[in-house]
């Protein structure tokens, strides 16, 4: 490298202050002379705040940028997340009667050979426990409102796989104070507009009458797109004609009491033209409801998250609309997106702030030090694309496999709704469990466990009676059962209550292990 190269974020917010912290820890900003990361934020806008769920990858990315994680969880008042719990998404409740499933973060718990889950598969349907709860002790756990950790357990570390709840906003400060530690130039100042060069790349951008300049510019400014969508005109696909909410109310509620337990998971609650979330932070809990405008109206959309939070006094509400899809171009020229600008499905498993770490690693990794800015846009725009369509595959796996009887949960559970490859993984898996086989791990976001959970828990059917003889190890695979068992009896013991563990983080942190 034989000059100077910038890199220009536009737009703060979780995306930008988290791609400007990890790029300043990658390259180690302090220590490299010849590269510069400023990152533009307009002081009037907002963040949208709906990615307050994560995927347990952020553990590795918190980390990785050099953030203490009891000081993480004090600054935007973090709980741990051990999966999520859906409620009424399989049957409309009818007299009173709810039905749930479970989707840990923990993979099945794993032996030699074939594993569990065709012995699941064979046992009999009216009294085996719940998949979730079969194959791993995380269920049992969290329903017992324990923790997946202890104190003395130290920085991002367990014996259950976890994430977290945040404030979206706080966690925002938190990564901006990393970065500019890290070396980022922080640029408080609004967008006036954009000029492009005879090639239709961007010569320069324009923020509070300054010209500014880059090799790279990344795209942070959320659903605005101002770089990628309005001024280069990446073509957005719509994936409304699968995924139909399009529209979420959120809000905040108080508990009850000040120790009312915290629930580690997120509670995802299925109604009739949509679902709420449920997110229990320190001292009060964030709740939303995404919907589909095709389904439902807004005033009665209103109403459901009423009668959901129980509470008669108005709700401050904050309304957002969206557009389910991605960016078929994320990289053009000299500009890529990232976050919002880049692509948004729906709040549904966490994937927001997941496509923010992935996208960011692979600038990172695919950053061309000399020559053409533009050389990795090729591969980038290819792996966020199929990347993308398979999240669309495992949303939707959500809405397809229910048996509710309202308008939006028939439609969703239409085939013709359904994308031609969940189409026929769902065919094969008639026969046979998921596979890690039927995915390729570098545009995946999800394990073949995962879509096991969903399925199971959904109450797919698998049969392999035809082939019971090749699963001869009955009891060996029932000892196992027991001992996952007698492993989640073990763990309610030893593992604190999560919100006395959370006390006790803010208090203290996290000890030293012995």
């Amino acid at each position: 490298m034989t000059g100077k190269r910038r890199l220009l974020i536009l737009g703060g917010g979780t995306a930008g202050w988290l791609a400007a912290a990890y790029l300043a820890r990658y390259f180690d900003l302090n220590r490299q002379p010849r590269l510069e990361l400023v990152l533009v934020e307009s002081p009037e806008i907002n963040s949208v705040g709906v990615g307050e769920g994560t995927f347990p990858t952020i553990r590795q990315t918190l980390k990785f940028i050099g953030i203490d994680e009891a000081r993480f969880m004090r600054r935007t008042t973090a709980t741990f997340k051990q999966g999520i719990r859906f409620a009424d998404w399989v049957k409309t409740p009818v007299n009173g009667q709810h039905s749930h499933y479970f989707h840990p973060f923990e993979a099945p718990y794993y032996t030699e050979g074939e594993g569990l889950v065709p012995y699941w598969l064979l046992q009999d349907e009216a009294t085996r426990k719940p998949f979730a709860e079969a194959v791993t002790f995380q269920k049992r756990v969290a329903e017992a409102r324990r923790a997946p950790k202890r104190p003395h357990e130290g920085d991002f570390a367990g014996p259950l796989n976890y994430a977290y709840h945040f404030d979206a906003y706080q966690l925002a400060e938190v990564l901006a104070e990393r970065a500019v530690a890290l070396g980022v130039l922080h640029k408080p100042a609004r967008l006036d507009g954009v000029v492009l060069d005879h090639t239709g790349q961007i010569d320069h951008i324009v923020a509070d009458g300054e010209v500014l300049r880059a090799d790279l510019y990344i795209d942070c400014s959320g659903f605005r797109a101002e770089l990628i969508g309005k001024a280069l005109g990446s073509p957005f696909r719509s994936v409304r004609d699968t995924l139909f909410t399009n529209k979420a109310l959120a809000c905040k509620a108080p508990y009850e009491r000040p120790d009312t337990p915290i629930e580690s998971y997120t509670v995802a609650t299925g109604h009739s033209a949509g679902w709420t979330w449920d997110i229990g932070l320190v001292g009060q809990r964030g709740i939303g409801y995404t919907y589909s405008t095709d389904h439902t109206s807004d005033d009665e959309a209103e109403a459901t998250l009423h009668r959901y939070v129980g509470s008669k006094a108005p709700l401050n509400l904050r309304e957002i609309a969206f557009e389910p899809g991605y960016r078929e171009r994320p990289w053009i020229g000299n500009c890529v997106a990232v976050g919002l600008a880049g692509g948004f499905m729906e709040p549904l498993e966490s994937t927001g702030i997941v496509m923010i770490e992935v996208a960011v690693a692979m600038i990172a990794e695919l950053f061309p030090h000399a020559g053409p800015i533009d050389a990795p846009a090729r591969r980038f725009n290819a792996l966020m694309t199929a990347r993308y369509e398979h999240i669309v595959n495992f949303l939707k796996l959500h809405y397809a496999l229910s048996r509710r009887s309202e308008a939006f949960w028939r439609d969703n559970a239409d085939p013709q709704t359904w994308p031609d490859r969940l189409r026929e993984l769902l065919d094969q898996w008639r026969y046979r469990p998921p596979s890690r086989f039927d995915f390729l791990i570098d545009v995946e976001t999800f394990a073949f466990f995962n879509y096991q959970y969903i399925l199971y828990g959904m109450g797919y059917r698998t049969d392999l009676s035809g082939a019971r003889d090749q699963f001869p190890h009955v009891e060996d695979a029932n000892r196992t059962f027991a001992k996952i068992h007698n492993f989640g009896e073990r763990a309610t013991l030893d593992l604190p209550p999560h919100r006395t563990l959370i006390r006790q983080i803010y208090a203290e942190g996290f000890a030293e292990s012995a």
